[in-house]
């Protein structure tokens, strides 16, 4: 296993992930940090389990390869499809992603709480067991958003045609009483003020990354891997796909310019 001083690795399909990987940053200012967008294969939520795992174990062996001693899957449909798998294969802690309902039924009034998610993670037998143990607490209504992936890949958050894609796919949720809305992507926090705008101030909106960053501390505080630099970590990003295109989405999403690195063809293709 990685020493206490190795980076914690995090990967998504493509920078959606960055969502997660801001509340890393908040709440382990002193860890040093790997991405790896896998956009060449974007988006999973279209593709099979299969295939979706196989990319999942290739980027793991990557970060693996360049010392993380934690693995963070920033992707809920890579978490349903793989997160055996990686845990079945590597030796470090391997911390995944899950919509959020527990807390959105504890904030619901209505008792309907709203799913948006991918198509994967929705049709994946984790979601599934999932909302079965919700019981009849409250009413879940699982909405798939294609397109949403994309228009935040381009760095389109608040477009006309984002605008209408975020309308299309939460309107219907809202008007079956829904007062909750769980971003089950990794990508939609970044299209929460347009959600909020459109659901309007009662309906109140859920995301787990800032629950990942504290599950990802807490497990590496009990395994001692807390790093024990006082400095500030840096971060360090690598792409399946255009390294120009992703850096100008970091530079957009991160709020900061990075180099892209390009994942080494042997990752980068694997899985195809």
């Amino acid at each position: 296993m990685a020493g206490c001083d190795g980076p914690i690795g995090v990967f998504d399909s493509g920078v959606g992930g960055l969502s997660v990987l801001r509340e890393i940053r908040a709440a382990l200012p002193h860890e040093n940090l790997l991405y790896v967008a896998d956009s060449g294969h974007l988006p999973y939520g279209s593709k099979p389990a299969e295939y979706i795992e196989r990319r999942a174990l290739a980027v793991g062996r990557f970060l693996l390869g360049r010392g993380a001693k934690a693995i963070v899957v920033a992707c809920n449909t890579a978490t349903a499809a793989a997160i055996a798998a990686l845990r079945a294969e590597f030796n470090v802690p391997v911390i995944g992603m899950e919509p959020g309902i527990k807390p959105a039924i504890a904030l619901s009034k209505s008792r309907i709480v709203g799913v948006l998610a991918t198509e994967g993670t929705l049709k994946s037998a984790k979601f599934r067991d999932l909302v079965g143990r919700t019981g009849e607490a409250v009413e879940v209504i699982a909405q798939a958003c294609p397109g949403w992936v994309e228009q935040v890949e381009r760095g389109e958050l608040a477009s006309p045609a984002t605008r209408a894609l975020v309308y299309r796919y939460t309107q219907p949720v809202l008007e079956r009483g829904a007062d909750t809305l769980v971003l089950g992507c990794t990508h939609y926090p970044f299209l929460c003020d347009l959600i909020a705008d459109i659901a309007g101030p009662e309906v109140r909106i859920v995301e787990t990354g800032t629950a990942v960053a504290r599950q990802l501390r807490c497990r590496l505080e009990v395994d001692r891997l807390l790093a024990r630099r006082t400095g500030p970590g840096a971060e360090q990003f690598w792409s399946s796909g255009s390294e120009d295109v992703t850096g100008r989405s970091i530079a957009v999403l991160w709020a900061a310019a990075h180099r892209v690195q390009r994942l080494p063809a042997d990752f980068a293709a694997s899985g195809v």
